[in-house]
């Protein structure tokens, strides 16, 4: 097998994701060429270094960038080539500057979404209401929205975690709505032989007629069908991210709110103002789905309380 065919095969086996898996694809791509095509097992840790040095120095990459390509030879060398690969973990990771995230204030995000409309303005709604990542309120299916709990649960989010969290309660009734209008697309989808979804790990071969069932169907799903190449079956995606983002951010030029925000915005204003709240940071934790509460601890730097939650002393003039 070539050597890229190894590399997704093994990533496929260890359950990477998609998104990985594309990335690092393309990293040993660059990484390959870069050494004039040459077989990874004739190169070593100066190859390695010259190639992340290039990045930051001519590609001027962020540092977050030249860590996921070294992540990406990492899995190579040690994953796929089975190779000891002590001296590539020692190289030095670039160093991550700290940054603070952007939060929009209340009637910030309330001009945003007053902005939006249809089904835009309803994912953006559920991204700050819940708090969810960009594509983990795209990728929601009708199964995981409990309307009488008021939740939603996340399956498969950042780090393969399913967490749940909550449902606002003012975004009940009009999701209701959107969903009734998407289960009349899709009983027409499937009148017409089609109405197909794509499932998650093995389950098309263990529940052949799931995809087609409505709990499994996208509550955002996309205005096109597209046919499946690998099964044939008629099937109907989920709102592109691109919708969203393009979406917002006409919105947010429209609104004249002069940050510079984005879809993710809507999640780090969620945390922040249920803390502002005077919720437990434990509890916005398990919300958020962070591995580490020292990941949450960043939104108590940009409370509504002025630098440090200190009090101006010009203030009292």
């Amino acid at each position: 097998m070539k050597l890229l065919g190894r590399v997704r095969q093994t990533l496929r086996v260890k359950h990477y994701s998609p998104r990985t898996e594309t990335a690092y694809v393309q990293w040993i791509k660059r990484y390959l060429r870069f050494h004039g095509l040459r077989h990874p097992g004739e190169l070593g840790a100066s190859e390695v270094t010259q190639f992340l040095t290039d990045l930051a120095v001519r590609g001027r990459v962020s540092a977050s960038t030249q860590n996921q390509a070294l992540a990406a030879l990492l899995f190579l060398y040690g994953e796929v080539l089975g190779q000891r690969v002590g001296w590539l973990a020692e190289l030095v990771r670039a160093q991550r500057p700290r940054r603070l995230p952007v939060v929009l204030t209340r009637d910030e995000v309330r001009a945003v979404l007053n902005r939006m409309a249809g089904a835009e303005r309803l994912v953006a709604g559920v991204l700050y209401g819940s708090g969810l990542r960009l594509l983990e309120g795209l990728e929601l299916r009708v199964k995981d929205v409990d309307f009488e709990r008021r939740e939603i649960l996340i399956r498969a989010g950042k780090g393969d975690k399913d967490r749940v969290t909550m449902l606002a309660e003012g975004q009940g009734l009009a999701l209701r709505r959107h969903l009734e209008r998407v289960r009349e697309r899709h009983e027409t989808d499937v009148a017409m032989g089609a109405g197909w979804v794509a499932l998650p790990d093995g389950l098309s071969r263990k529940y052949p007629g799931a995809g087609r069932q409505w709990p499994w169907q996208w509550v955002f799903s996309a205005g096109r069908t597209h046919v499946d190449r690998a099964s044939g079956e008629r099937r109907r995606h989920h709102l592109h991210p691109t919708v969203l983002q393009r979406a917002f951010h006409t919105a947010l030029q429209v609104s004249g709110v002069a940050k510079r925000a984005s879809c993710h915005t809507l999640r780090h204003s969620f945390a922040t103002h249920l803390l502002e709240a005077g919720y437990d940071i434990r509890t916005v934790q398990e919300l958020l789905g962070h591995r580490d509460v020292r990941t949450t601890m960043i939104y108590t730097h940009v409370l509504n309380r002025g630098a440090l939650g200190v009090r101006s002393p010009a203030d009292s003039l």
